[in-house]
């Protein structure tokens, strides 16, 4: 079943076309990544989706109808831009927002207190807001959003100045969300996450679709094969090399991502001579390896 569907969506501010007839489809029960550079568009497309923004072209369907006040307690949304009511307390904070959606204040106070102490914010519960972190903050904003068990769940940058730990347990929550049949689409430019978590993605470049997906076809369609180096001698020795379409330097070894269809081994026959090999493993292009070919040409 489709949750939500872009049919040719365009928006515009003045003469700035922040997105550019963008059509994608979301199904049911997944994990859906909008990912693209900052300033792409992401945003704006999930404002869209909200009905924050009305398309200038285009339509938008929920739930196979479109926006409308009756569907807005099946959706709940993160923005970005972070921002909670700083004198209220916590527990306060959540309530506010459960009972927004219709959720009874016992019912509420319940799954409150549950949450609180899964993402170990128990002990701040009757802190107020502007006495916490900016990462328990986001945890907070987080837990407002789907406290109520909203069937489509938007989050925008959902993962952004989280710490390893906190982002492995969001990231568990969210596997659990699917597994109970929500949906939930998410915007990011870190493809790592993305790769890790998302069925499907849609890849947004200056406003304009790049290419959309159930993500283990786009791995397969549009990834070659990359080669992680490790060598001894001047890294000039890689220029010019037949095969190569991008080279990603980390200092101790590099990313070489290979021309589709163009054989490892000749490039390792090539390096023989040049450079003193130390390591030399090919693994299949990932997200990020995707990404940096198709979008990063646009930035």
């Amino acid at each position: 079943m489709e949750v939500l569907r872009l049919d040719h969506v365009t928006k515009r501010f003045g003469k700035h076309v922040a997105v550019n007839d963008v059509s994608a489809a979301v199904p049911g029960g997944c994990i859906y990544g909008v990912i693209g550079p900052n300033g792409a568009g992401k945003t704006t497309t999930l404002r869209m989706i909200l009905n924050i923004f009305a398309p200038d072209e285009g339509t938008i369907r929920i739930f196979g109808e479109p926006h409308s006040e009756a569907l807005k307690d099946r959706i709940g949304y993160l923005p970005e831009e972070r921002g909670l009511y700083k004198k209220m307390k916590v527990v306060e904070v959540l309530l506010f927002f459960a009972r927004l959606k219709g959720m009874s204040r016992p019912r509420a106070l319940v799954e409150i207190a549950r949450w609180l102490d899964r993402f170990d914010l128990g002990k701040w519960a009757k802190a107020r807001t502007e006495a916490l972190s900016k990462g328990m903050q986001q945890k907070v904003q987080f837990l407002a959003t789907i406290l109520p068990g909203p069937d489509l769940i938007v989050l925008d940058e959902p993962f952004s100045g989280l710490d390893p730990v906190n982002t492995n347990l969001m990231k568990d929550v969210l596997l659990e969300l699917k597994r109970e049949g929500k949906t939930i689409l998410f915007s990011t430019h870190g493809m790592e996450v993305a790769e890790k978590v998302c069925d499907a993605v849609l890849m947004i470049s200056r406003g304009k679709k790049v290419l959309d997906g159930p993500l283990e076809e786009l791995l397969r369609s549009h990834g070659g094969d990359s080669i992680v180096l490790e060598y001894d001698g001047d890294g000039a020795a890689l220029r010019g090399i037949e095969g190569i379409d991008r080279v990603n330097d980390y200092g101790k070894y590099v990313d070489v991502t290979l021309v589709p269809g163009f054989d490892p081994q000749r490039l390792l026959g090539a390096l023989v001579g040049r450079v003193e090999v130390r390591r030399f493993e090919t693994r299949r292009s990932s997200l990020t390896d995707i990404f940096l070919r198709l979008a990063g040409k646009d930035e």
